[in-house]
């Protein structure tokens, strides 16, 4: 996929919760899991190897659906997402950015340019994108 439009980044966001908010609880229970597995780890009730095993490869599928429509996959912990994107930024004119969404945000509401990183992350305002 190319880039997307602020709207289309938004809708892209909307179907992918169901995925986003699975990965952040198989994510939780990979983590407990390999924790109790480590010598001196406290129990769970979510199993052992076998789900831990288990739990890697739905996370790297829940990943992969994530890239597969055009976004990015920056980070897992916490789960951060961009997807490409061109903005009219003043003077500069039309910039590449990413369109920023950070695991705990409501909803899709910063940017920041391509070549400055997480770093330079601003609010949207009323951009809409090219």
């Amino acid at each position: 996929m190319g880039l997307f439009t602020v709207d289309q980044a938004r809708i892209e966001l909307a179907k992918l919760r169901p995925v986003i908010d699975e990965l952040i609880v198989v994510r939780a229970d990979l983590v407990e899991i390999s924790a109790a597995l480590t010598p001196g780890g406290l129990p769970t009730t979510l199993g052992g190897l076998p789900e831990r095993k288990a739990a890697e490869a739905r996370l790297n599928e829940l990943m992969t659906a994530i890239q597969e429509t055009g976004a990015e996959l920056k980070g897992v912990a916490p789960l951060l997402v961009d997807f490409p994107a061109d903005l009219v930024l003043g003077d500069l004119g039309e910039v590449p950015v990413l369109l920023c969404w950070l695991e705990g945000d409501a909803e899709l509401t910063w940017y920041h340019r391509a070549d400055l990183g997480f770093a330079g992350r601003r609010p949207l305002g009323d951009r809409t994108g090219a």
